[in-house]
């Protein structure tokens, strides 16, 4: 089963982890930074990483507990500590994006928080 992602404007994401990156202690940004600098790098972390999460933000407080568990099974990532620190604030709503948190439920966001921190390579 594949996801079909949410058509969420990219420059807003974009935008939201420049914002999260200027957040991060010196070396994780500089490890970011140089790293988001590089279009292969950006568009493999918005199309693999951040544009799906968003998907199960958006979609998954419509789907039943089966759904959203296979969604989330299926999507085969691994992150690195600093990209899902740079991920989290998208999950616990920052900015625009809270409104897609409003009426997910919030075991369904732990989920998606404890997928970010499970998946995670130091």
């Amino acid at each position: 089963m594949t996801m079909k992602l949410f058509a969420f404007p990219r420059p807003i994401l974009e935008k939201a982890i420049a914002k999260r990156m200027l957040a991060l202690a010196p070396a994780e940004r500089e490890w970011f930074a140089a790293r988001w600098s590089q279009k292969p790098y950006k568009k493999s972390f918005l199309d693999l990483k951040t544009m799906p999460l968003v998907t199960l933000l958006a979609k998954g407080k419509n789907w039943s507990d089966a759904e959203f568990a296979a969604q989330l099974a299926d999507w085969k990532v691994e992150f690195h500590a600093v990209e899902a620190a740079v991920l989290r604030p998208l999950v616990e709503g920052e900015g625009l994006l809270q409104l897609m948190q409003k009426k997910m439920p919030r075991q369904r966001l732990d989920a998606l928080i404890q997928k970010l921190e499970n998946d995670s390579n130091a």
